[in-house]
Formats: C-alpha cells, sequence, structure tokens
C-alpha cells in the first residue's frame, strides 16, 4: 500500500495519457514528478517537471527514480509508424525500460506500472475475444518492442522489493487524442452524412477517465502486483455506435447511411489508410475480467465518454478560435 501523499513520477507527462494522468493524480493528492522529453513548466504545487531528453539514448534514470514511491513510465514510440526500422522501438519502448527498471530495483521503489498495449499481444484485428491467455502474437514492430518491455520488467523486478504491474489498454480515446480517433472524431464533427451504417466491426476502447481509474487502482491493490492485464470499456461498439455518440456530443443527428463496407475499406486502403480501415471494419474484442475481479470497474460508459470527448473537442476549438 501507499504512503499517505506519496510521490510519484510519470515519464511520458506531455503525451495524450501523461497531461490526464499528472492533472488526476495531482488533483488526488499525489505529489507527481512529471517527467518528459522536453522541459514542461506545471502551474501546480503538487507537480515537478523534469526533462528527460531522448530515452533512446542513456539518461540519468537513478536521478529520476529517486525520492519516488512508485513509477508510471507511460513514455515510449507509439503506435505503428511506416519506415521505421524496428531498432527504433526497441531503443525507446525497450532499452529506456530496461534503464528505468533497474533504476526502480535499486532505489527500492515500491511499485512500477508499465503502460504496454493490447498491440502486445494481437494485432489491430482479431477473431474471437482477447484475454491475458491468449497467445502473444504481435503483428509490428511497435506490437513486438512492447512484449519485450513486458518480459524484461517481469525479469528485472523478480524477486525484488519493487511489485510490478503491467497494463494493456485497447485504443484510448478522450480530449487531446491523437492518431486514427482523432481522425474519427474530427470526420464526426463534419456536417455530413457518413456512410457507415452498415459496418458490423467491433471494438472495445477505453475512455481515458477509466484508464487513469484503473491505475491509480493498481498502485493500490495487492491483488494487482505481479501481473499483467487487459483494460478496456465494459463492453464493444461499432463504429455506428461511435459516430452517433460522438455526434451526440455535439448536439447533431447521427446522419449515418449504409454503403458497402468492401468498397469503403478498399478505398480506404487505396488511399493509404489501411489503419483506419482496421479500425472502421474488423473485430478486436476483450476481455478484462481479471483486472475486474482485482476490484477495479469502469466507471464511464463508452457512449458517455465518447460524447464527453466531442464536447471537450468543440470547446477547445472555439476557445482556440476565440483567441485568433
Amino acid at each position: 500500500m501507499m504512503t499517505a501523499k506519496p510521490r510519484i513520477l510519470v515519464t511520458g507527462a506531455s503525451g495524450f495519457i501523461g497531461q490526464h494522468l499528472v492533472r488526476r493524480l495531482s488533483e488526488r493528492g499525489y505529489l507527481v514528478r512529471a517527467a518528459s522529453r522536453q522541459p514542461v513548466i506545471f502551474d501546480d504545487p503538487n507537480v515537478e517537471g523534469i526533462a528527460l531528453g531522448d530515452m533512446s539514448r542513456s539518461f540519468a534514470a537513478e536521478y529520476v527514480v529517486r525520492g519516488v514511491d512508485a513509477v508510471i513510465h507511460a513514455a515510449g514510440m507509439a503506435h505503428a509508424r511506416p519506415g521505421l526500422p524496428d531498432a527504433a522501438y526497441t531503443a525507446i519502448n525497450v532499452d529506456a525500460t530496461r534503464q528505468l527498471a533497474r533504476a526502480a530495483r535499486a532505489a527500492r521503489v515500491k511499485r512500477f506500472v508499465l503502460m504496454s498495449s493490447v498491440r502486445a499481444q494481437v494485432g489491430a484485428v482479431h477473431d474471437g475475444i482477447v484475454t491475458e491467455d491468449t497467445p502473444a502474437n504481435p503483428t509490428n514492430a511497435y506490437g513486438r518492442s512492447k512484449i519485450a518491455a513486458e518480459a524484461l520488467t517481469a525479469d528485472l523486478l523478480a524477486g525484488s522489493n519493487t511489485q510490478w504491474t503491467v497494463l494493456r489498454p485497447v485504443l484510448v480515446y478522450g480530449s487531446g487524442v491523437r492518431g486514427n480517433m482523432a481522425t474519427l472524431m474530427r470526420l464526426a464533427a463534419s456536417p455530413y452524412p457518413l456512410p457507415f451504417a452498415a459496418m458490423k466491426g467491433r471494438r472495445s476502447l477505453l475512455s481515458i477517465s477509466n484508464l487513469i481509474a484503473a491505475i491509480e487502482h493498481v498502485l493500490q491493490a495487492e491483488a494487482a502486483r505481479d501481473g499483467t492485464f487487459i483494460v478496456a470499456d465494459s463492453a464493444p461498439v461499432t463504429i455506428a455506435d461511435m459516430i452517433r455518440a460522438l455526434r451526440k456530443g455535439r448536439g447533431r443527428p447521427s446522419m449515418l447511411v449504409p454503403m458497402p463496407e468492401a468498397a469503403i475499406v478498399a478505398a480506404l486502403r487505396k488511399a493509404g489508410k489501411g489503419e483506419i480501415a482496421e479500425l472502421l471494419g474488423g473485430d478486436l474484442i476483450v476481455d478484462a475480467a481479471r483486472l475486474r475481479q482485482t476490484g477495479w470497474q469502469p466507471a464511464e460508459a463508452t457512449a458517455d465518454a465518447l460524447a464527453s470527448a466531442m464536447r471537450e473537442r468543440a470547446a477547445a476549438t472555439d476557445t482556440d478560435r476565440t483567441r485568433h
């Protein structure tokens, strides 16, 4: 268990997950050491910002873990980027994790939480329901680097005073999200009908709020020590469900029309948008029962969280327009 007002190191503090996490932990009374590649100034007495520099090279891991009760390692090269060699993912997602885990062990840090990904286990689509017992078969360099980081974390911290937890979130969404989900939100923000009514693929998603609640939970839960857990909202959704929820957040009708799925997927692939095609049409359904059995529950429903994210996006866009 954590002591009163523990100090938590969060790496990747300037990223999408890291920014939300730093803010929420501070609000909950934690002292946060927010580490990012470049210096970030936080107007918050509970938050200490530090710069790590390039984590693909040697960095002062012993310094950044000094005096902390727990480490949440959320830094890394996110998602698959075309053209990058495996070595680039290894340097940031594997070698940097090794340095940090070794330093945490030497400093006798109480808890080490590694933010991994469901892509350490499966590809962008998968037949059947994915659990932690599904054989790991990552399909790209990003996934391979994540499963390697998981293995070395367990190996380096085994038998030490540092308890570890690996979290494998599915696609995370919320205010400020980037990548494919940001593209989908831009589509939903348009005033035009969208041809996704007939698409049947279902995907598990994870709201940023539910993810942060899971991180807070595993920091404290003895049942989550030295284990790996998939994290997801309660139920999978279709692309049509996502658009309905997002447009509800803008106060608009769904405006979905049917179009053959094969035609949509083919057009996206031809345009070089293969990952978006998989997001729209393929299944990736997980079961987070193992984490729920430790006492965590996803409090936020996907439809409500998507609508809230869209409202926050619209408010931020309106604010930017006002400033300019």
